[in-house]
This record gives structure tokens, sequence and C-alpha cells, in this order.
């Protein structure tokens, strides 16, 4: 039985997803020489030989709130799973190399079901070049739940963290953003059109894009390698899992640093603009708060720019401030506002 000694509680949606692993992992030390980063990062990262280190990260996804199976199918959800953990490897400026896989699963779903699961499952695997070193499968009382454990290797010293970015520094994004937020809503649309009318045949052809980034993402493999062929090394990096907003934070907080970021920088698909049109959205909230677009945000030096000025994979959507000067975002009017983290929550109060 959990005993408060403090006769009080705390709701967890009031920290959130990185609030509360910040407070729940406070106390945690150090002691083994082998651990170079641990808590707080995409990934940790171990000592391994005199040339090499070796990235671990893990994540949970679980039934009603991180995914639908109502429009997401068991194939796609695979692929997506080990998708969403690679990305985080390549935000370390490492290569994947293995991932273990665990499923809890509910008597509701028959073997065949698992199949289609798996065969996603594979999909990544072989289309990233991954090995699939093992797991656990236990029962589910509450539907399907999916961890999965990625593990990479990156040269020795050169692991990309998020609290390295340095003042004067440029702000880069890889592709576009706000895609897969938009792709959700479509779905989320036809869903409620389907409760209503199960005959009813959809016609997602204007949605392709925004469907394919909600369903199928793709990790940034290539931005390392594109990088290293530049012969830019970012000085700091994360991916755009939970929002831009959230991800600049992120850097800007744990590297002591300050940003401003231009919202006429920021990288928008036409089906992005065409949607937020019929949806009344703002597009650029949608790219500040959407989420799991699985792009690369990272930091370079000033004097790196020309070798990545008009590389159609990257954009220089803003630079690195000083502490003291916060962080803001120029909206097209030249306005400065501040940036505020309003990226997706899955600890958030459905009340």
């Amino acid at each position: 039985m959990f005993e408060n000694k403090n006769n009080s509680t705390t709701n967890i949606s009031e920290l959130g997803e990185f609030g509360l692993i910040e407070h729940l992992t406070k106390n945690f030390k150090i002691t083994q020489k082998s651990t170079i980063k641990g808590i707080g990062d995409d990934a940790a990262v171990i000592s391994n030989d005199s040339l090499t280190e070796i990235v671990i990260t893990t994540d949970l996804l679980v039934e009603g709130v991180h995914f639908d199976l109502s429009y997401m199918p068991l194939k796609h959800l695979g692929y997506k799973a080990v998708i969403v953990n690679l990305s985080d490897v390549f935000a370390m400026n490492a290569n994947a190399e293995q991932i273990t896989v665990s499923i809890g699963v509910s008597n509701r779903f028959p073997v065949e079901a698992l199949e289609e699961l798996y065969e996603g499952i594979h999909t990544a695997a072989k289309l990233y070049k991954i090995d699939v070193i093992g797991g656990d499968t236990t029962s589910s009382k509450t539907g399907l739940v999916i961890s999965i454990t990625a593990i990479g290797r990156v040269a020795k010293g050169e692991a990309v963290y998020r609290n390295t970015a340095k003042e004067n520094d440029l702000l880069v994004v890889s592709g576009d953003l706000g895609a897969a937020y938009l792709g959700l809503q479509v779905l989320e649309r036809e869903k409620k059109v389907f409760e209503v009318n199960p005959q009813s045949q959809p016609d997602l052809g204007n949605y392709t894009y925004l469907i394919e980034r909600q369903l199928k993402p793709e990790a940034r493999q290539d931005i390392p390698k594109l990088l290293k062929d530049l012969e830019v090394k970012p000085t700091s990096m994360i991916d755009v899992s939970d929002g831009l907003s959230s991800e600049i934070l992120h850097l800007c907080k744990q590297s002591k640093v300050g940003c401003t970021l231009y919202e006429d920088k920021i990288p928008l698909d036409q089906q992005v603009i065409s949607a937020c049109e019929e949806f009344k959205m703002d597009s650029t909230t949608i790219a500040l708060s959407g989420g799991e677009d699985y792009e690369l945000l990272f930091t370079v030096k000033m004097e790196d720019f020309p070798k990545i000025k008009g590389n159609p994979n990257l954009s220089v959507i803003g630079h690195v401030t000083h502490e003291k000067e916060g962080v803001h975002l120029i909206t097209r009017g030249d306005e400065k506002i501040p940036l505020i983290a309003r990226g997706w929550n899955s600890l958030e109060s459905e009340n």
C-alpha cells in the first residue's frame, strides 16, 4: 500500500512528462565510470571501447494514450513504434544497430493481429538495417502496450547532447513541421464521420502526406551522415517529438541559453498550409505545438552557416542568445513574443 508521509498529493499532470521524470530521478547519482550520459537527454551514452560509445534509449506506447487502433493499422503501429526510438538514437548523432521489443497484450488480440504488428516491426528493422535481439511478452488487462529499447553506436566523443548549445549558434531544423498533427486531425475527423455513418467512404486524396506523417513517420537517419559529409558537427541536438516549442525550450533550459525563433523561417509543407486553412487553424501554432514530426532540431556554430546554406533538407530558423534574453518568437509582423511550451503531454489530465 502506498503511504504518503506528507499527507498531501500532487496530480502528475501538474508536472508533465519531463517534470515528472526530473522529479522522480533527482536523487539518482552516476556511480559507474562507464556511464557517460544518464537521464535527461534523448538517450543514455555509455563507454564501450577506445573507439566507440554505446547509445541506449527506450520508449513506451500505450493504447488509448499514444495510438488509436480504430484508424492505426497494426502493421503501421509496429513500424512507428520502432521509428520513434530510432529517432532518439539519431538525435544523439549516433547510428542505430539493435532493438528489443516488449509487448503487453490482452486476449482480444488473435495471433494473426500480433503477426501484423511484428510485420511492421520487421519492415522497419529491415529498412533501417537494425537487428531485433530480444524482448518480453506478457498479458495486459487494458489493451496493447509496446515498449522498445534501441541501441546504437557513435564514435568516441562524437555524441551530441541537449545541454551544449552556445550563444550565437544558429538554430536549424530538418524537413518540415506540423504535418503529423494535422494527419491526426484528419483521421480523428473521419473516425467521427464513420461512427455516425459506418457506410461512409472517406476521400483522403488531399491528405496523403499528412496521414503518412502520422501513421508511417520516418526517422532522420540521413541527417547525421549529411552533416558529417558537410563537415559540420552540431553543438546540440534533440528530436522533434513533442512540438517545436517544447524542444527549443528543452535545449535552452539544459544549455542555459536563450533563443530567438523567426516565424517566417519555420518550414511548412503546402498540404499543412492548405489543411490549416480548412481546419481554421494557425499554421505556426501547429508547427510549434503539434509534435510527432520526428525531425531533428539542432544548433551549429555561426561559421558553419556557409556549409548548410541552401541545403533543401535543412532550415535555419533562429539563433541562440544569452540566457537572460529568454526564449522568443519573432512574428511575421515583427512582434517579439515569449515562446511557451504547448506541446503534447501524455500525462495531461483528461478532466
